[in-house]
């Protein structure tokens, strides 16, 4: 499929599984379409096709359905003549409305509240809504045909009929909808038929109350769903309106989302920064924490990378912009979280299957309920009639089908929220039962780069040692050097200036600094222009046994001390790993590092170790726990080991907030918690209790309601509140996920 057969839209007042179903269903009937992919949190349609489809018609069959539509790229929307919009309930598709969503400006100039069920934006109060206005006007036309009906019982069943239509017109226009878009069992329609059917028997008091109970619950579902889409979306609100941009010498305000790669902003002391970037002067510390989670403030200067929407601390930096507005981090977390809510679980998919049998089997069981007694036993037709009514209302399937996506979509949100990304239910789901975990070492279990572990003073005290090699070292780039230099930084010690500097060729380096010849390089060199006494062998000797890389530093012929580095865990990889242990997850290292290093990494650790990888071979591994009935996760930093990633149940990138990190894998642990791997399985275990807890309560309230109404001790009123009660109760039960556990 080329681009030229592909075309976007956004689409307004779409903020349920639902609604994605019935556009889906609707557009893919049109000629000429040949896929269609329509993301509710995103608030998108895609449409591939072949070329010869009526693009118009099928704007116009949209549009139709109640929604607003927009080409992306394009300012004018086409818009519905009536701002509504149908639920359907045949199947995958069942669930009620949701208002409460954030929408784009395209809906502001809707027209709202002439059918009820209107999409525009519930940014304030919910009694300012065009829905919650709908409801507020059927539950005073209800009040006042009570008070009427009482005066005049006489008319009572034409002013409760009147009462009714208020609310059910729109609800029945919706429903033809519906069926015209190819969805015939919607709610809509069974409210519609049950209302009409309760004024047949002469039970319009009823009929007016349940049309009211059906509004009030739709009103609450949405009010409650709403938000699960606010949780994700609040994080775009980090990320400030404005930074100052500096050109020539001189900065002025400009919006953010107009900052491209290689611009310069500036960001002062307590500003939010506007952009990803990297320091190019200025040190600070900069409060990470609406991001990662972090409460201490991480020090930062100049070449460290910065976030959007983390904040400055106490001194001004300037910063090279990295990515536009759109590409930066939390807009490609929002994006693919979105993504993510699409991809549906395997549970979701069975329930959705479920559900496309079970709704027709309602309606064909409500039917034997009313026809059955009356023709074969003689019993009393209204009275049966009134029972399949019932039925029917308690038979609709909305908690049902909502339980799975909304607990999904809920644990994503605060997932992501964590800086854990999960993309789709079906790898939340799976990370719940893995059952083994496998681990790269180097920028997974440790930090990916050396730091000094040692300074052995032989002749020369260790502060002499660390001065002169971070002397010999000052302006290198090797890893080795970046670590001496770090630590002589964070010990504060004066660097001497170092004169005829030469790098030697996988030996070392030497200089002459305060009048001394000093060398610095590897055991076996030094040892070639040195005798090294035997205890500072065995010294160094012990140093490489626990899996760390010795310099040894020589003074004008004399051997002055030695400084021991080693990528060491990350901080938390202990702990981490514990969690995991306790949890009952096998943990095993993959690494290609030499044996002895990653052994002592992974004594340190207490983990099991395989060493002297190929990538080929961790795949392998991974294939063998899995042949030995292990649930296989596989931990990496989204660059390396990408056939043992593929290989996995569920890839695992950690670390960073890069691309790789990103868009590789299955999931990403965003800000290199080792901890954070558990806490991914501890989520999924949680989200899938919660899903079997929301089942029990769809399937168990109706099976009450439904022995109940066939005794008689139940009617209509508990029908309406059995199917938008259970659906409130799911959604708020799957809202709990929602609370961020640290």
């Amino acid at each position: 499929m080329t681009a030229t057969n592909q075309a976007r839209y956004k689409v307004g007042g779409m903020d349920c599984a639902s609604c994605a179903t019935k556009i889906d269903t609707a557009v893919r009937r049109m000629p000429g379409v040949e896929d269609v992919s329509v993301s509710v949190a995103a608030g998108t349609m895609t449409l591939s096709h072949d070329g010869t489809s009526d693009l118009g018609a099928i704007e116009k069959k949209v549009v139709g359905l109640g929604y607003s539509l927009r080409a992306l790229g394009k300012k004018a929307p086409v818009e519905a003549e009536h701002h509504e919009h149908s639920h359907h309930h045949d199947g995958e598709h069942d669930h009620h409305h949701h208002d409460g969503h954030d929408h784009s400006a395209d809906d502001a100039s809707e027209i709202e509240g002439l059918h009820g069920h209107d999409h525009g934006p519930m940014e304030g109060p919910w009694w300012k809504s065009a829905k919650g206005r709908l409801t507020i006007l059927v539950g005073l036309a209800l009040a006042a045909a009570y008070g009427i009906g009482h005066l005049i019982p006489a008319y009572d069943t034409y002013i409760f009929t009147a009462a009714m239509l208020i609310g059910l017109v729109p609800i029945a226009r919706r429903a033809i909808m519906a069926a015209l878009a190819g969805t015939p069992f919607s709610i809509e329609m069974l409210m519609t038929i049950a209302a009409v059917g309760a004024v047949i028997i002469d039970a319009s008091e009823e009929a007016a109350a349940v049309v009211f109970l059906f509004l009030v619950g739709e009103l609450l579902e949405g009010v409650a769903a709403g938000r699960a889409r606010q949780s994700i979306r609040g994080l775009t609100a980090l990320v400030p309106k404005n930074a100052l941009l500096e050109v020539n010498g001189r900065t002025r305000e400009v919006p953010a989302a107009s900052l491209r790669v290689g611009s310069v902003i500036l960001v002062r002391p307590g500003d939010r920064i506007s952009a990803d970037g990297v320091i190019i002067a200025g040190e600070s510390a900069v409060d990470e924490a609406p991001v990662t989670g972090e409460s201490t403030p991480v020090a930062k200067g100049v070449h460290d990378t910065v976030f959007a929407g983390t904040i400055n601390g106490d001194a001004a930096l300037r910063v090279q912009v990295t990515a536009a507005a759109e590409d930066n981090t939390i807009a490609r977390v929002v994006r693919l979280v979105e993504e993510a809510q699409e991809k549906k679980a395997p549970t979701e998919r069975f329930i959705d299957r479920f559900s496309r049998y079970y709704t027709p089997g309602v309606v064909v069981v409500a039917a034997l309920v009313a026809i059955l007694p009356p023709l074969a036993g003689g019993a009393d037709w209204n009275e049966w009639i009134y029972k399949g009514l019932a039925i029917l209302l308690i038979g609709c399937p909305c908690a049902l089908v909502i339980s799975t996506p909304a607990a999904i979509a809920a644990s994503l949100s605060a997932g992501a929220r964590r800086g854990l990304l999960m993309k789709g239910g079906a790898v939340l789901e799976t990370l719940g039962r893995l059952t083994a975990v496998a681990f790269d070492k180097t920028g997974t279990l440790t930090s990916g780069k050396p730091q000094v572990t040692d300074i052995v003073a032989f002749s020369r005290s260790a502060e002499d040692v660390l001065r002169y090699a971070a002397a010999l070292e000052t302006g290198s780039s090797h890893p080795l050097a970046v670590a001496i230099l770090a630590k002589a930084a964070e010990d504060e010690v004066d660097i001497p200036a170092a004169t005829d500097a030469r790098a030697l060729g996988g030996k070392g380096v030497t200089a002459t600094i305060e009048g001394k010849d000093v060398f610095l390089g590897s055991p076996k060199a030094a040892a070639e222009r040195v005798s090294l006494p035997m205890a500072h062998s065995r010294r160094i000797a012990g140093l490489n046994q626990e899996g760390k890389t010795v310099s040894v530093l020589i003074m004008d012929g004399v051997p002055a001390g030695a400084i021991a580095m080693r990528d060491e865990p990350r901080a938390d990889a202990r702990a981490g790993l514990h969690a995991l242990s306790e949890s009952g997850v096998k943990i095993v290292m993959l690494t290609g590092d030499n044996a002895g290093t990653a052994a002592a990494i992974g004594k340190e650790l207490g983990i099991e170790v395989r060493a002297e990888l190929m990538p080929e071979d961790k795949q392998r591994i991974v294939g063998e726990l899995k042949r030995k009935g292990f649930v296989v996760g596989k931990v990496g930093d989204g660059i390396n080991d990408a056939p043992a990633l593929a290989a996995a149940d569920v890839g695992i990138a950690i670390g960073g907030g890069t691309d790789v990190a990103l868009e590789t894998a299955d999931a990403a642990a965003l800000h290199g918690r080792v901890g954070d791997i558990a806490g991914m399985i501890e989520l999924s275990r949680r989200t899938m209790r919660n899903i079997y807890q929301n089942i029990t309560i769809a399937l168990g309230l109706k099976a009450v309601f439904l022995v109940t109404t066939i005794i008689g001790v139940t009617g209509l009123w508990p029908a309406i509140l059995a199917d938008t009660g259970a659906t409130v109760l799911v959604t708020i039960n799957a809202l709990r996920l929602l609370r961020v556990r640290t």
